[in-house]
């Protein structure tokens, strides 16, 4: 694995817009800071998550996504402005795979501890940034799906720091292989129930492949 290091931190800012003809509120929009931000348990300090519901939290406290995938979308999008940040992240990543990483991985970033426990599903609210709908089956069709992390050990990250793998997960699923459960191996019941057994995947995801099952 080629070294991985973190390109930015960023932190988001409430906006408020209309899709719909509703009025929502979102934190997607993620913009760099100079300087370091703290891991929490629950989250990002400082960071505005909005919808609790589906972001933030003990097992998605922070969301990592590779720049080397940027080089895709801005083809898909050559007209806008891309910056770190653009997909929601915190940590604007270099040479960090979801073919190459594993449910259960645990990373040091800075003097932060941090594991992972599931890819993102995106929603409607990654239009809002492309400010195209399209965005989100574009996104699912790739396996670019960013990490969701949780905190074993409370820290501070910045820019420059070195991602170092201390702990790899054993008999586990890469970032990649868990996603497909959601597209394109969605109806493949062996493979979901692997998942299911997986320790460190997040309760979200189980719930989300044992629907999948019952349906």
């Amino acid at each position: 694995m080629k070294k991985s290091t973190v390109l930015s931190v960023n932190i988001g800012q409430k906006k408020i817009l209309t899709f719909n003809k509703k009025t929502i509120e979102t934190g997607i929009f993620k913009y760099t800071v100079n300087s370091n931000i703290h891991l929490k348990k629950q989250g990002v300090k400082n960071d505005n998550v909005i919808d609790k519901k589906h972001h933030g939290g003990s097992e998605k406290a922070v969301y990592a996504f590779c720049k080397n995938h940027y080089g895709y979308f801005q083809k898909l999008y050559p007209n806008l402005d891309f910056r770190n940040g653009m997909f929601g992240e915190n940590l604007t990543v270099s040479n960090l795979f979801e073919t190459e990483v594993y449910i259960g991985d645990v990373f040091k970033i800075g003097n932060a501890i941090i594991q992972v426990s599931q890819p993102r599903y995106p929603c409607y609210k990654l239009g809002l940034v492309f400010n195209n709908q399209k965005i989100v089956k574009q996104f699912l069709n790739t396996t670019f799906t960013g990490f969701y992390f949780r905190v074993m050990q409370e820290g501070t990250i910045s820019k420059g720091d070195e991602i170092q793998l201390i702990k790899k997960a054993e008999n586990s699923m890469t970032l990649a292989e868990v996603f497909s459960l959601y597209t394109t191996n969605k109806n493949n019941l062996s493979m979901i129930k692997n998942a299911l057994k997986l320790d460190f995947l997040s309760d979200e995801a189980k719930v989300r492949f044992k629907k999948q099952i019952q349906n």
